[in-house]
């Protein structure tokens, strides 16, 4: 009895102190005292002594990258103020292993807790692809096509990591571009460029409103001419019938008269 109680506490010491659980969404590798990484997936859930060499966690699941402070340049060849992405990738669980032992080893990041393995280079390329797509849009119109711009830099980077034959290892599921703002100068030439298309639609109205009131008073005066033409036609047929109706005493006067004398 002494001897199983022993052991136990043994074992219990064991997985206090030289022990190391995998967590859901890790994936963990085996390091021996030599420093060879060992062939194999260690797979969440388990736990794996580390008293003799060490055990590597590598976490595979919704790794998010965050890249922030871009300055790429637009199509009109401004430069952009700020520009961040996020991208969201997935290690395949059976690869991490041959990935963590044959790839350069700066193309993973690396923490106190975990290793994030080609971080470094999802980083490399979702920054070239969002340069390149930058170039495809003037710097006011990358708002309106963030979507558009969203799949072709994850497009763009599928495409790179299909030509280095790491579509099997590494899967990009989100591309999310946070923040988009263009140069202070272009928004102040923006700004300046409304400004003075506004002031000429208030110029192009104010013409045709003195164009229109030029139009009414020409309207008027050539009203105002026929109107007084046939009032004087009117007042001298209305005398034509007076005096035949016998209501009116002509006098005639003759054309050359130039001083009329008193009646007696």
């Amino acid at each position: 009895m002494k001897r199983i109680f022993s052991v136990g506490i043994l074992a219990a010491a064991v997985l206090a102190t030289g022990c190391t659980r995998i967590e859901t969404g890790e994936v963990g590798v085996r390091v021996g005292f030599d420093k060879q990484v060992k062939p194999g997936e260690l797979q969440p859930g388990s736990f794996n002594q580390t008293l003799v060499g060490d055990v590597l966690t590598f976490p595979v699941k919704d790794v998010n990258v965050a890249i922030e402070n871009m300055t790429p340049v637009a199509k009109d060849n401004s430069t952009m103020k700020d520009f961040d992405v996020v991208v969201v990738y997935n290690i395949n669980p059976n690869q991490v292993s041959e990935i963590y032992s044959t790839k350069n080893k700066a193309f993973h990041a690396i923490t106190k807790d975990d290793v994030y393995l080609m971080y470094n280079y999802v980083v490399q390329n979702a920054r070239n692809a969002v340069y390149k797509a930058a170039r495809k849009y003037d710097a006011l119109d990358m708002g309106d096509n963030r979507s558009e711009m969203e799949n072709f830099i994850k497009e763009e980077i599928v495409r790179n990591l299909t030509e280095e034959k790491l579509d099997g290892s590494i899967a990009i599921s989100q591309v999310l571009i946070r923040n988009v703002v263009p140069a202070d100068s272009v928004v102040a030439s923006a700004n300046d460029l409304v400004r003075a298309k506004n002031e000429l639609k208030q110029k192009e109205v104010e013409v045709k409103t003195a164009e229109a009131e030029a139009r009414r008073m020409a309207a008027l005066a050539n009203n105002s001419q026929s109107s007084i033409a046939f009032m004087q036609a009117q007042a001298t047929l209305n005398i034509s019938e007076a005096v035949k109706a016998g209501k009116v005493q002509t006098i005639i006067i003759p054309s050359n008269l130039t001083m009329l004398g008193s009646v007696k």
